[in-house]
Protein backbone atom coordinates (compact mmCIF):
# COMPACT_ATOMS: atom_id res chain seq x y z
CA UNK A 1 0.00 0.00 0.00
CA UNK A 2 2.74 2.61 0.69
CA UNK A 3 4.49 1.82 -2.54
CA UNK A 4 1.19 2.39 -4.60
CA UNK A 5 0.96 6.40 -2.46
CA UNK A 6 1.99 8.49 -5.25
CA UNK A 7 3.78 11.97 -3.68
CA UNK A 8 3.82 15.49 -4.60
CA UNK A 9 6.97 16.27 -7.06
CA UNK A 10 8.46 19.66 -5.33
CA UNK A 11 8.05 20.03 -1.86
CA UNK A 12 5.05 20.79 0.32
CA UNK A 13 3.51 23.82 -1.52
CA UNK A 14 3.18 26.81 0.65
CA UNK A 15 3.55 24.45 4.07
CA UNK A 16 6.66 26.19 4.98
CA UNK A 17 7.32 30.08 6.03
CA UNK A 18 8.60 31.43 2.40
CA UNK A 19 8.35 32.78 -1.36
CA UNK A 20 4.99 31.54 -1.47
CA UNK A 21 3.75 33.38 1.65
CA UNK A 22 5.02 36.40 0.61
CA UNK A 23 4.40 37.01 -2.94
CA UNK A 24 0.57 37.08 -1.11
CA UNK A 25 1.11 39.68 1.54
CA UNK A 26 1.42 42.73 -0.58
CA UNK A 27 3.93 44.97 -0.80
CA UNK A 28 2.46 47.84 2.03
CA UNK A 29 3.30 45.09 4.79
CA UNK A 30 6.49 45.22 5.17
CA UNK A 31 6.19 44.02 8.98
CA UNK A 32 5.01 40.46 7.54
CA UNK A 33 7.80 40.33 5.04
CA UNK A 34 10.31 40.77 7.85
CA UNK A 35 8.91 37.90 9.86
CA UNK A 36 8.27 35.54 7.19
CA UNK A 37 11.92 36.04 6.12
CA UNK A 38 13.04 35.47 10.07
CA UNK A 39 10.86 32.54 10.26
CA UNK A 40 12.06 30.93 7.22
CA UNK A 41 16.11 31.99 8.17
CA UNK A 42 15.42 30.05 11.59
CA UNK A 43 13.69 27.16 10.36
CA UNK A 44 16.46 26.61 7.70
CA UNK A 45 19.70 27.19 9.83
CA UNK A 46 21.55 24.47 11.00
CA UNK A 47 20.35 23.07 13.41
CA UNK A 48 16.69 24.55 12.92
CA UNK A 49 15.84 27.11 15.48
CA UNK A 50 12.07 26.44 16.11
CA UNK A 51 11.23 27.91 18.83
CA UNK A 52 12.22 31.32 16.75
CA UNK A 53 10.69 30.35 14.14
CA UNK A 54 7.49 29.80 15.83
CA UNK A 55 7.72 33.25 17.56
CA UNK A 56 8.43 35.40 14.46
CA UNK A 57 4.86 33.53 12.53
CA UNK A 58 3.04 34.31 16.47
CA UNK A 59 3.99 38.04 15.84
CA UNK A 60 2.43 38.70 12.82
CA UNK A 61 -1.38 37.43 14.37
CA UNK A 62 -1.48 39.82 16.84
CA UNK A 63 -1.63 42.63 13.94
CA UNK A 64 -4.97 41.31 12.49
CA UNK A 65 -4.14 40.74 9.21
CA UNK A 66 -6.23 40.55 6.13
CA UNK A 67 -8.40 36.80 6.55
CA UNK A 68 -5.76 35.07 3.70
CA UNK A 69 -2.53 36.16 5.38
CA UNK A 70 -3.93 35.24 8.75
CA UNK A 71 -5.08 31.79 7.63
CA UNK A 72 -1.71 31.10 5.81
CA UNK A 73 0.15 32.24 8.93
CA UNK A 74 -2.18 29.69 10.71
CA UNK A 75 -1.10 26.92 8.09
CA UNK A 76 2.33 27.99 8.64
CA UNK A 77 2.45 27.81 12.26
CA UNK A 78 0.62 24.33 12.00
CA UNK A 79 3.25 22.44 9.60
CA UNK A 80 6.36 23.93 11.91
CA UNK A 81 4.75 22.60 14.70
CA UNK A 82 3.32 19.30 13.18
CA UNK A 83 6.78 18.45 11.43
CA UNK A 84 9.47 20.00 14.12
CA UNK A 85 7.92 19.80 17.44
CA UNK A 86 5.97 17.20 19.39
CA UNK A 87 3.24 19.43 19.93
CA UNK A 88 0.25 18.19 18.22
CA UNK A 89 -2.62 19.82 20.39
CA UNK A 90 -1.14 23.41 19.11
CA UNK A 91 -0.61 22.02 15.44
CA UNK A 92 -4.04 20.95 15.19
CA UNK A 93 -5.49 24.34 16.65
CA UNK A 94 -3.71 26.28 13.91
CA UNK A 95 -4.70 23.90 11.20
CA UNK A 96 -8.53 23.76 12.13
CA UNK A 97 -8.13 27.57 12.53
CA UNK A 98 -6.76 27.48 8.13
CA UNK A 99 -9.48 25.23 7.36
CA UNK A 100 -12.47 27.20 8.51
CA UNK A 101 -10.95 30.60 8.63
CA UNK A 102 -11.07 31.61 5.36
CA UNK A 103 -14.50 31.02 3.40
CA UNK A 104 -12.34 31.19 -0.39
CA UNK A 105 -11.56 27.43 -2.06
CA UNK A 106 -8.33 27.90 -2.48
CA UNK A 107 -4.86 26.17 -1.59
CA UNK A 108 -4.40 27.38 2.02
CA UNK A 109 -7.59 25.11 2.57
CA UNK A 110 -6.74 22.15 0.45
CA UNK A 111 -3.29 22.45 2.39
CA UNK A 112 -4.30 23.03 5.40
CA UNK A 113 -6.65 19.95 5.29
CA UNK A 114 -4.41 17.23 3.64
CA UNK A 115 -2.03 18.04 6.68
CA UNK A 116 -4.56 18.26 9.38
CA UNK A 117 -6.04 14.88 8.54
CA UNK A 118 -2.35 13.00 8.74
CA UNK A 119 -2.31 14.21 12.03
CA UNK A 120 -5.61 13.28 12.88
CA UNK A 121 -4.51 9.77 11.56
CA UNK A 122 -1.43 9.88 13.67
CA UNK A 123 -3.53 10.70 16.85
CA UNK A 124 -5.68 7.42 15.62
CA UNK A 125 -8.76 9.55 14.67
CA UNK A 126 -9.14 8.16 11.97
CA UNK A 127 -12.95 8.59 11.65
CA UNK A 128 -12.40 12.76 12.31
CA UNK A 129 -9.66 12.71 8.82
CA UNK A 130 -12.28 10.85 6.41
CA UNK A 131 -14.48 13.49 6.57
CA UNK A 132 -12.34 16.19 6.54
CA UNK A 133 -10.89 15.13 3.00
CA UNK A 134 -14.59 13.91 1.21
CA UNK A 135 -15.69 17.58 2.03
CA UNK A 136 -12.23 18.84 0.38
CA UNK A 137 -12.34 16.31 -2.42
CA UNK A 138 -16.06 17.70 -2.94
CA UNK A 139 -14.69 22.10 -3.24
CA UNK A 140 -11.53 21.07 -4.92
CA UNK A 141 -12.84 20.00 -8.43
CA UNK A 142 -11.59 23.48 -9.81
CA UNK A 143 -7.99 22.76 -8.45
CA UNK A 144 -6.57 19.77 -10.19
CA UNK A 145 -3.74 19.34 -8.26
CA UNK A 146 -5.31 19.49 -5.04
CA UNK A 147 -8.70 16.99 -5.84
CA UNK A 148 -5.68 14.23 -7.35
CA UNK A 149 -3.76 14.48 -4.26
CA UNK A 150 -7.22 14.78 -1.76
CA UNK A 151 -8.04 11.47 -3.91
CA UNK A 152 -4.52 9.67 -3.25
CA UNK A 153 -4.78 10.48 0.11
CA UNK A 154 -7.96 9.29 1.10
CA UNK A 155 -7.14 6.11 -1.26
CA UNK A 156 -4.25 5.58 1.13
CA UNK A 157 -6.30 6.06 4.50
CA UNK A 158 -8.86 3.34 3.39
CA UNK A 159 -5.92 1.20 1.96
CA UNK A 160 -4.43 1.15 5.74
CA UNK A 161 -7.62 0.32 6.66
CA UNK A 162 -7.63 -2.82 4.87
CA UNK A 163 -11.20 -1.06 2.74
CA UNK A 164 -9.59 -2.25 -0.37
CA UNK A 165 -12.68 -1.27 -2.37
CA UNK A 166 -13.21 2.03 -1.09
CA UNK A 167 -9.77 2.72 -2.33
CA UNK A 168 -10.27 1.38 -5.38
CA UNK A 169 -13.28 3.43 -5.96
CA UNK A 170 -11.33 6.27 -5.34
CA UNK A 171 -8.37 5.57 -7.48
CA UNK A 172 -11.08 5.12 -10.43
CA UNK A 173 -12.72 8.39 -9.51
CA UNK A 174 -9.08 9.85 -9.59
CA UNK A 175 -8.24 8.60 -12.83
CA UNK A 176 -11.34 9.60 -14.64
CA UNK A 177 -10.85 12.78 -13.27
CA UNK A 178 -7.27 13.05 -14.33
CA UNK A 179 -8.75 12.09 -17.59
CA UNK A 180 -10.43 15.15 -17.81
CA UNK A 181 -8.32 17.40 -17.35
CA UNK A 182 -5.94 16.31 -19.85
CA UNK A 183 -3.62 14.46 -17.29
CA UNK A 184 -2.56 11.31 -18.72
CA UNK A 185 0.54 11.26 -16.77
CA UNK A 186 -1.71 11.18 -13.81
CA UNK A 187 -4.55 9.26 -14.78
CA UNK A 188 -1.93 6.24 -15.03
CA UNK A 189 -0.56 6.90 -11.23
CA UNK A 190 -4.27 6.14 -10.18
CA UNK A 191 -4.74 3.05 -12.54
CA UNK A 192 -1.35 1.61 -11.73
CA UNK A 193 -2.27 2.09 -7.91
CA UNK A 194 -5.80 0.77 -8.44
CA UNK A 195 -4.08 -2.02 -10.37
CA UNK A 196 -2.03 -2.94 -7.20
CA UNK A 197 -4.86 -2.81 -4.89
CA UNK A 198 -6.58 -5.48 -7.10
CA UNK A 199 -3.35 -7.94 -7.53
CA UNK A 200 -3.68 -7.54 -3.37
CA UNK A 201 -6.82 -8.77 -3.48
CA UNK A 202 -6.46 -11.39 -5.60
CA UNK A 203 -8.91 -10.08 -8.66
CA UNK A 204 -7.13 -11.08 -11.48
CA UNK A 205 -9.77 -10.80 -13.81
CA UNK A 206 -10.14 -7.43 -13.02
CA UNK A 207 -6.37 -6.90 -13.15
CA UNK A 208 -5.29 -7.91 -16.49
CA UNK A 209 -7.36 -5.10 -19.08
CA UNK A 210 -6.66 -2.72 -16.63
CA UNK A 211 -2.77 -3.91 -16.60
CA UNK A 212 -2.95 -3.86 -20.68
CA UNK A 213 -4.55 -0.05 -20.52
CA UNK A 214 -1.78 1.00 -17.95
CA UNK A 215 1.20 -0.67 -20.56
CA UNK A 216 -0.38 1.68 -23.25
CA UNK A 217 -0.43 4.95 -21.64
CA UNK A 218 2.63 4.54 -20.05
CA UNK A 219 4.00 3.44 -23.57
CA UNK A 220 2.24 6.72 -25.79
CA UNK A 221 2.54 8.67 -23.09
CA UNK A 222 5.12 11.97 -23.93
CA UNK A 223 6.79 14.05 -21.43
CA UNK A 224 8.96 14.37 -18.59
CA UNK A 225 11.94 11.49 -18.96
CA UNK A 226 12.33 10.77 -15.60
CA UNK A 227 8.59 10.53 -14.59
CA UNK A 228 7.84 8.17 -17.71
CA UNK A 229 10.44 6.21 -16.70
CA UNK A 230 8.76 5.91 -13.02
CA UNK A 231 5.63 4.97 -14.60
CA UNK A 232 7.45 2.21 -16.17
CA UNK A 233 8.67 1.03 -13.12
CA UNK A 234 6.10 0.87 -11.54
CA UNK A 235 3.64 -0.65 -14.07
CA UNK A 236 7.10 -3.10 -14.37
CA UNK A 237 7.38 -4.25 -11.11
CA UNK A 238 3.39 -5.24 -10.62
CA UNK A 239 4.26 -7.54 -14.00
CA UNK A 240 6.78 -9.20 -11.87
CA UNK A 241 4.91 -8.94 -8.71
CA UNK A 242 2.05 -10.73 -10.59
CA UNK A 243 3.96 -13.46 -12.04
CA UNK A 244 6.00 -14.45 -8.98
CA UNK A 245 3.16 -14.60 -7.17
CA UNK A 246 1.51 -17.45 -9.43
CA UNK A 247 5.05 -18.79 -9.13
CA UNK A 248 6.13 -18.32 -12.67
CA UNK A 249 9.47 -17.75 -12.35
CA UNK A 250 10.80 -18.37 -15.69
CA UNK A 251 8.05 -16.50 -17.43
CA UNK A 252 9.29 -13.82 -15.48
CA UNK A 253 12.76 -12.92 -17.03
CA UNK A 254 12.03 -11.16 -19.45
CA UNK A 255 9.56 -8.83 -17.45
CA UNK A 256 12.12 -8.42 -14.52
CA UNK A 257 15.34 -7.58 -17.23
CA UNK A 258 13.08 -4.70 -18.49
CA UNK A 259 12.51 -3.60 -14.99
CA UNK A 260 16.51 -3.88 -13.82
CA UNK A 261 17.23 -1.79 -17.29
CA UNK A 262 14.50 0.82 -16.27
CA UNK A 263 16.53 1.33 -13.12
CA UNK A 264 19.22 1.83 -14.84
CA UNK A 265 18.12 4.45 -17.28
CA UNK A 266 16.54 6.04 -14.65
CA UNK A 267 19.63 6.70 -12.87
CA UNK A 268 21.02 8.06 -15.43
CA UNK A 269 18.75 10.99 -16.12
CA UNK A 270 19.38 13.91 -14.60
CA UNK A 271 15.99 15.40 -12.48
CA UNK A 272 15.73 18.91 -13.86
CA UNK A 273 13.36 21.93 -12.34
CA UNK A 274 10.90 22.41 -15.23
CA UNK A 275 7.55 22.03 -13.62
CA UNK A 276 4.79 20.48 -15.86
CA UNK A 277 2.13 22.82 -17.27
CA UNK A 278 -0.43 20.99 -16.17
CA UNK A 279 -1.08 21.09 -12.12
CA UNK A 280 -2.49 17.63 -12.14
CA UNK A 281 1.22 16.24 -13.45
CA UNK A 282 2.82 17.32 -9.60
CA UNK A 283 3.18 14.18 -8.43
CA UNK A 284 5.87 11.13 -9.03
CA UNK A 285 5.29 7.56 -7.33
CA UNK A 286 8.90 7.30 -5.75
CA UNK A 287 12.20 9.19 -5.67
CA UNK A 288 14.62 7.26 -7.63
CA UNK A 289 16.46 6.26 -4.84
CA UNK A 290 13.60 4.48 -3.52
CA UNK A 291 12.65 2.93 -6.86
CA UNK A 292 16.27 1.31 -7.12
CA UNK A 293 16.09 -0.61 -3.37
CA UNK A 294 12.67 -1.70 -4.59
CA UNK A 295 13.85 -3.40 -7.44
CA UNK A 296 16.69 -4.76 -5.57
CA UNK A 297 13.81 -6.29 -3.27
CA UNK A 298 11.94 -7.81 -6.53
CA UNK A 299 15.20 -9.05 -7.84
CA UNK A 300 15.79 -11.07 -4.34
CA UNK A 301 12.15 -12.01 -4.17
CA UNK A 302 12.93 -13.95 -7.88
CA UNK A 303 15.78 -15.40 -6.35
CA UNK A 304 14.89 -16.68 -3.64
CA UNK A 305 11.81 -18.32 -5.77
CA UNK A 306 14.09 -19.73 -8.24
CA UNK A 307 16.15 -21.30 -5.93
CA UNK A 308 19.34 -18.71 -6.92
CA UNK A 309 20.25 -17.99 -3.14
CA UNK A 310 23.50 -17.27 -3.01
CA UNK A 311 22.53 -14.43 -5.77
CA UNK A 312 19.24 -14.01 -3.40
CA UNK A 313 21.87 -12.56 -0.84
CA UNK A 314 24.10 -10.49 -2.93
CA UNK A 315 21.30 -8.36 -3.81
CA UNK A 316 20.03 -8.47 -0.03
CA UNK A 317 23.50 -6.77 0.58
CA UNK A 318 23.41 -4.58 -2.03
CA UNK A 319 19.80 -3.19 -0.90
CA UNK A 320 20.22 -3.48 2.43
CA UNK A 321 23.50 -1.26 2.17
CA UNK A 322 21.46 1.32 0.11
CA UNK A 323 18.94 1.61 2.87
CA UNK A 324 21.15 2.30 5.41
CA UNK A 325 22.98 5.36 3.55
CA UNK A 326 19.30 6.68 2.57
CA UNK A 327 18.00 6.30 6.48
CA UNK A 328 20.70 8.86 7.47
CA UNK A 329 19.09 11.70 5.55
CA UNK A 330 15.24 10.12 5.15
CA UNK A 331 13.15 9.01 7.51
CA UNK A 332 10.68 8.04 5.44
CA UNK A 333 8.39 4.74 7.02
CA UNK A 334 8.38 3.21 3.29
CA UNK A 335 12.24 2.65 3.82
CA UNK A 336 11.56 0.53 7.40
CA UNK A 337 9.03 -1.72 5.36
CA UNK A 338 11.41 -2.61 2.56
CA UNK A 339 14.49 -3.32 5.09
CA UNK A 340 11.91 -5.40 6.91
CA UNK A 341 11.13 -7.21 3.95
CA UNK A 342 14.36 -8.01 2.80
CA UNK A 343 15.31 -9.20 5.97
CA UNK A 344 12.29 -11.45 5.85
CA UNK A 345 13.66 -13.10 2.78
CA UNK A 346 17.05 -13.48 3.78
CA UNK A 347 15.83 -15.34 7.16
CA UNK A 348 14.25 -18.28 4.88
CA UNK A 349 17.48 -17.95 2.89
CA UNK A 350 19.62 -18.32 6.11
CA UNK A 351 17.85 -21.32 6.96
CA UNK A 352 17.35 -22.88 3.93
CA UNK A 353 21.10 -23.02 3.78
CA UNK A 354 22.05 -24.11 6.77
CA UNK A 355 23.08 -20.34 9.17
CA UNK A 356 20.10 -20.84 11.87
CA UNK A 357 22.54 -18.56 13.81
CA UNK A 358 22.50 -15.83 11.77
CA UNK A 359 18.90 -15.96 10.50
CA UNK A 360 17.94 -15.45 14.28
CA UNK A 361 19.89 -12.53 14.76
CA UNK A 362 17.98 -11.27 11.42
CA UNK A 363 14.51 -12.14 13.08
CA UNK A 364 15.91 -10.25 16.24
CA UNK A 365 16.45 -7.27 13.81
CA UNK A 366 12.86 -7.66 12.47
CA UNK A 367 12.02 -7.29 16.09
CA UNK A 368 13.78 -3.97 16.58
CA UNK A 369 12.17 -2.70 13.94
CA UNK A 370 8.57 -3.40 14.22
CA UNK A 371 9.15 -1.98 17.96
CA UNK A 372 9.99 1.27 16.58
CA UNK A 373 6.37 1.44 14.44
CA UNK A 374 3.27 -0.09 15.73
CA UNK A 375 1.69 0.39 12.02
CA UNK A 376 5.32 -2.13 10.87
CA UNK A 377 4.43 -4.88 13.50
CA UNK A 378 0.64 -4.95 12.83
CA UNK A 379 1.42 -5.32 8.93
CA UNK A 380 4.40 -8.27 9.72
CA UNK A 381 3.36 -9.71 13.33
CA UNK A 382 2.21 -12.93 11.43
CA UNK A 383 5.36 -12.94 8.97
CA UNK A 384 7.33 -12.36 12.42
CA UNK A 385 5.99 -15.50 13.78
CA UNK A 386 6.01 -17.51 11.31
CA UNK A 387 9.98 -17.28 11.00
CA UNK A 388 10.06 -18.26 14.60
CA UNK A 389 8.03 -21.03 13.71
CA UNK A 390 10.54 -22.33 10.51
CA UNK A 391 13.52 -21.14 13.00
CA UNK A 392 11.83 -23.48 15.54
CA UNK A 393 11.48 -26.50 13.15
CA UNK A 394 15.36 -26.33 12.25
CA UNK A 395 16.20 -26.49 15.84
CA UNK A 396 14.13 -29.10 16.82
CA UNK A 397 12.32 -27.14 19.09
CA UNK A 398 8.83 -28.51 18.04
CA UNK A 399 6.47 -27.22 21.00
CA UNK A 400 7.55 -23.75 20.46
CA UNK A 401 7.18 -24.24 16.35
CA UNK A 402 3.57 -25.18 16.88
CA UNK A 403 2.87 -22.47 19.38
CA UNK A 404 4.55 -19.93 16.70
CA UNK A 405 2.13 -21.18 13.93
CA UNK A 406 -0.48 -21.09 15.69
CA UNK A 407 0.13 -17.59 16.89
CA UNK A 408 0.81 -16.71 13.42
CA UNK A 409 -2.71 -18.27 12.02
CA UNK A 410 -4.15 -16.11 14.59
CA UNK A 411 -3.02 -13.03 13.22
CA UNK A 412 -2.99 -13.49 9.79
CA UNK A 413 -6.14 -13.50 7.12
CA UNK A 414 -3.75 -13.48 3.79
CA UNK A 415 -4.70 -16.83 1.96
CA UNK A 416 -1.50 -17.81 0.63
CA UNK A 417 0.30 -16.90 4.55
CA UNK A 418 -2.12 -18.93 5.96
CA UNK A 419 -1.81 -21.72 3.47
CA UNK A 420 2.21 -21.86 3.82
CA UNK A 421 1.26 -21.67 7.62
CA UNK A 422 -0.93 -24.54 7.74
CA UNK A 423 1.78 -26.67 5.31
CA UNK A 424 4.31 -25.79 8.15
CA UNK A 425 2.32 -26.66 11.43
CA UNK A 426 1.33 -30.33 9.31
CA UNK A 427 4.98 -31.36 8.93
CA UNK A 428 5.16 -30.22 12.94
CA UNK A 429 2.50 -32.81 13.35
CA UNK A 430 3.87 -35.41 11.37
CA UNK A 431 7.54 -34.84 12.99
CA UNK A 432 5.94 -34.98 16.28
CA UNK A 433 4.17 -38.54 15.91
CA UNK A 434 0.59 -39.64 16.28
CA UNK A 435 -1.11 -36.67 15.48
CA UNK A 436 -2.41 -37.81 11.87
CA UNK A 437 -6.09 -36.65 12.59
CA UNK A 438 -5.05 -33.20 13.29
CA UNK A 439 -2.49 -33.54 10.12
CA UNK A 440 -5.90 -34.29 7.86
CA UNK A 441 -8.26 -31.74 9.82
CA UNK A 442 -5.21 -29.06 8.89
CA UNK A 443 -5.38 -30.16 5.25
CA UNK A 444 -9.41 -31.09 4.99
CA UNK A 445 -9.47 -26.91 6.11
CA UNK A 446 -7.13 -26.12 3.75
CA UNK A 447 -8.14 -27.99 0.86
CA UNK A 448 -12.17 -26.24 1.14
CA UNK A 449 -10.40 -22.57 1.32
CA UNK A 450 -8.95 -23.26 -1.75
CA UNK A 451 -11.94 -24.79 -3.18
CA UNK A 452 -13.03 -21.86 -5.62
CA UNK A 453 -9.58 -22.00 -7.13
CA UNK A 454 -8.51 -25.50 -7.83
CA UNK A 455 -9.88 -29.34 -7.71
CA UNK A 456 -7.23 -29.59 -4.70
CA UNK A 457 -9.81 -31.76 -2.83
CA UNK A 458 -10.28 -34.16 -4.66
CA UNK A 459 -6.80 -34.97 -5.77
CA UNK A 460 -5.48 -34.72 -2.21
CA UNK A 461 -7.92 -37.91 -1.60
CA UNK A 462 -7.68 -40.16 -4.56
CA UNK A 463 -4.51 -40.09 -6.02
CA UNK A 464 -0.88 -41.63 -4.92
CA UNK A 465 1.71 -39.69 -3.91
CA UNK A 466 4.30 -40.46 -6.39
CA UNK A 467 1.72 -39.25 -9.14
CA UNK A 468 1.46 -35.84 -6.53
CA UNK A 469 5.42 -35.59 -7.33
CA UNK A 470 5.85 -36.35 -10.47
CA UNK A 471 3.31 -33.76 -11.13
CA UNK A 472 5.23 -31.22 -8.92
CA UNK A 473 8.21 -32.09 -10.66
CA UNK A 474 6.85 -31.05 -13.85
CA UNK A 475 5.32 -27.28 -12.77
CA UNK A 476 8.97 -27.03 -10.85
CA UNK A 477 10.87 -28.20 -14.19
CA UNK A 478 8.50 -25.99 -16.42
CA UNK A 479 10.01 -22.96 -14.24
CA UNK A 480 13.41 -23.12 -13.01
CA UNK A 481 12.16 -23.91 -9.25
CA UNK A 482 14.96 -25.46 -8.34
CA UNK A 483 14.38 -25.58 -4.21
CA UNK A 484 10.74 -27.59 -5.35
CA UNK A 485 12.50 -29.59 -8.60
CA UNK A 486 15.59 -30.64 -5.46
CA UNK A 487 13.04 -31.41 -2.61
CA UNK A 488 10.64 -33.54 -5.23
CA UNK A 489 13.53 -35.14 -6.52
CA UNK A 490 14.88 -36.70 -2.77
CA UNK A 491 11.50 -37.15 -1.77
CA UNK A 492 10.34 -39.47 -4.76
CA UNK A 493 14.53 -40.95 -4.11
CA UNK A 494 13.39 -42.00 -0.43
CA UNK A 495 10.16 -43.32 -1.51
CA UNK A 496 11.77 -45.36 -4.62
CA UNK A 497 14.60 -46.66 -2.11
CA UNK A 498 11.97 -47.83 0.28
CA UNK A 499 10.00 -49.86 -2.55
CA UNK A 500 12.97 -51.65 -3.17
CA UNK A 501 13.55 -49.63 -6.41
CA UNK A 502 17.42 -48.85 -5.86
CA UNK A 503 17.79 -47.79 -9.59
CA UNK A 504 15.02 -45.17 -10.32
CA UNK A 505 16.32 -44.38 -6.67
CA UNK A 506 19.66 -43.31 -7.79
CA UNK A 507 18.00 -41.66 -10.87
CA UNK A 508 16.34 -39.44 -8.78
CA UNK A 509 19.37 -38.43 -5.90
CA UNK A 510 21.83 -38.12 -7.61
CA UNK A 511 20.77 -34.69 -9.25
CA UNK A 512 18.99 -33.82 -6.44
CA UNK A 513 22.27 -33.90 -4.66
CA UNK A 514 23.47 -31.93 -7.77
CA UNK A 515 20.96 -29.14 -7.55
CA UNK A 516 20.87 -28.78 -3.86
CA UNK A 517 24.64 -28.17 -4.18
CA UNK A 518 24.07 -25.61 -6.30
CA UNK A 519 21.49 -23.58 -4.56
CA UNK A 520 22.70 -24.79 -1.82
CA UNK A 521 19.87 -26.14 0.14
CA UNK A 522 21.77 -28.11 3.19
CA UNK A 523 18.61 -30.23 4.66
CA UNK A 524 18.36 -31.78 0.90
CA UNK A 525 22.35 -32.35 0.60
CA UNK A 526 21.93 -33.92 4.26
CA UNK A 527 18.87 -36.12 3.74
CA UNK A 528 20.55 -36.85 -0.29
CA UNK A 529 24.00 -38.04 1.65
CA UNK A 530 22.33 -40.12 3.20
CA UNK A 531 20.31 -42.03 1.25
CA UNK A 532 23.13 -42.12 -1.52
CA UNK A 533 25.05 -43.65 1.62
CA UNK A 534 21.94 -46.28 2.36
CA UNK A 535 21.63 -46.87 -1.59
CA UNK A 536 26.00 -47.64 -2.15
CA UNK A 537 25.32 -50.04 0.63
CA UNK A 538 22.55 -52.09 -0.28
CA UNK A 539 24.43 -52.12 -4.31
CA UNK A 540 27.43 -53.14 -3.06
CA UNK A 541 29.72 -49.66 -3.76
CA UNK A 542 31.66 -49.70 -0.86
CA UNK A 543 33.92 -46.67 -1.87
CA UNK A 544 31.01 -44.76 -2.81
CA UNK A 545 28.87 -45.39 0.07
CA UNK A 546 32.20 -44.36 2.19
CA UNK A 547 32.40 -41.10 -0.05
CA UNK A 548 28.36 -40.13 0.58
CA UNK A 549 29.00 -41.07 4.14
CA UNK A 550 31.57 -38.90 4.70
CA UNK A 551 29.79 -36.20 2.67
CA UNK A 552 26.58 -36.84 5.63
CA UNK A 553 29.05 -36.21 8.17
CA UNK A 554 30.75 -33.23 7.03
CA UNK A 555 26.95 -31.71 6.46
CA UNK A 556 26.28 -33.31 10.22
CA UNK A 557 29.26 -31.22 11.52
CA UNK A 558 28.22 -28.42 10.26
CA UNK A 559 24.24 -28.32 11.49
CA UNK A 560 25.58 -28.91 14.77
CA UNK A 561 27.86 -26.43 14.88
CA UNK A 562 25.31 -24.08 13.63
CA UNK A 563 22.82 -25.58 16.11
CA UNK A 564 24.52 -25.27 18.82
CA UNK A 565 25.65 -21.80 18.55
CA UNK A 566 21.87 -20.32 17.88
CA UNK A 567 20.88 -22.19 20.62
CA UNK A 568 23.58 -20.34 22.99
CA UNK A 569 22.58 -16.92 21.33
CA UNK A 570 20.11 -14.93 23.90
CA UNK A 571 17.92 -14.33 21.05
CA UNK A 572 16.81 -17.61 21.44
CA UNK A 573 14.71 -16.79 23.67
CA UNK A 574 12.45 -15.37 21.25
CA UNK A 575 10.81 -18.76 20.56
CA UNK A 576 8.86 -18.59 23.72
CA UNK A 577 7.02 -15.11 22.85
CA UNK A 578 3.42 -15.68 21.53
CA UNK A 579 1.59 -12.72 22.69
CA UNK A 580 1.77 -8.94 22.65
CA UNK A 581 4.76 -7.06 21.28
CA UNK A 582 8.41 -8.07 20.79
CA UNK A 583 10.41 -8.67 23.69
CA UNK A 584 12.74 -5.36 24.00
CA UNK A 585 15.58 -7.50 26.18
CA UNK A 586 16.69 -11.61 25.83
CA UNK A 587 18.31 -13.24 28.82
CA UNK A 588 21.35 -15.44 27.87
CA UNK A 589 20.79 -18.90 27.33
CA UNK A 590 23.57 -21.20 29.48
CA UNK A 591 23.40 -23.95 26.09
CA UNK A 592 21.07 -25.29 23.49
CA UNK A 593 18.56 -27.42 25.25
CA UNK A 594 17.13 -29.18 22.25
CA UNK A 595 18.63 -32.17 20.12
CA UNK A 596 19.68 -32.20 16.63
CA UNK A 597 18.99 -36.34 16.68
CA UNK A 598 15.93 -35.99 14.26
CA UNK A 599 17.63 -33.76 11.90
CA UNK A 600 20.48 -35.73 10.92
Amino acid sequence: SEVGAAEQTRGRAGAEPGAAGAARAGPYLSWYLALLGLAEHFRTSSPPKVRLCVHCLQAVLPRKPPPRMEARTHLQLGSVLYHHTRNGDQARGHLEKAVSGIPQFEDVKFEAASLLSELYCQENSVDTAKPLLRKAIQISQQTPYWHCRLLFQLAQLHTLEKDLVSACDLLGVGAEYARVVGSEYTRALFLLSKGMLLLMERKLQEVHPLLTLCGQIVENWQGNPIQKESLRVFFLVLQVTHYLDAGQVKSVKPCLKQLQQCIQTISTLHDDEILPSNPADLFHWLPKEHMCVLVYLVTVMHSMQAGYLEKAQKYTDKALMQLEKLKMLDCSPILSSFQVILLEHIIMCRLVTGHKATALQEISQVCQLCQQSPRLFSNHAAQLHTLLGLYCISVNCMDNAEAQFTTALRLTTHQELWAFIVTNLASVYIREGNRHQEVRKKFVKFCHSMMFKSQIFPVFFFFPPRRFLRETLKMSNAEDLNRLTACSLVLLGHIFYVLGNHRESNNMVVPAMQLASKIPDMSVQLWSSALLRDLNKACGNAMDAHEAAQMHQNFSQQLLQDHIEACSLPEHNLITWTDGPPPVQFQAQNGPTTSLASLL
